[in-house]
């Protein structure tokens, strides 16, 4: 188990995304902002994923797509599916923090084909998402 006390590194990011992943851990915090792209995906995201699955056999993340989320694009999503896809088996829980309705309703209907233990939060909640994924 992870201790929440521990200082998060912050991995830096692109401008739509903040990656924040805990010393020594397996946990990578992702902060969506603005549009997200296939560019996104490819040059930020991925790379920290992966190299969160080198050194360790599981992931968990926590994915916030709060007020200043905007949206993703077609290719993006098709670039998530393929990352889930690949790591289907890596991935040990998710938490996913937003009040987008079309996000909570694609979770609420299609969450049993996300890889791993996956919960849905309000942004008002985003602490209590924190504990969960660090459980």
């Amino acid at each position: 188990m992870i201790g929440s006390a521990l200082q998060p590194i912050a991995l830096g990011g692109k401008d739509m995304f903040d990656l924040t992943q805990h010393p020594n851990s397996n946990i990578l915090y992702i902060t969506a902002k603005g549009k997200i792209t296939d560019d996104d995906y490819e040059d930020v995201l991925i790379p920290a994923m992966e190299a969160t699955l080198r050194e360790f056999e599981k992931i968990r993340l926590l994915i916030h797509m709060g007020e200043a989320y905007d949206g993703i694009e077609g290719e993006a999503i098709w670039n998530d599916t393929k990352v889930g896809m690949k790591h289907f088996t890596h991935f040990e829980k998710t938490a996913i923090v937003s009040d987008v309705t079309w996000i909570r309703r694609s979770i609420k209907v299609f969450g049993f084909l996300v890889p791993g233990e996956v919960k849905l939060f309000a942004n008002a909640d985003l602490a209590q998402a924190k504990s969960w994924v660090v459980e």
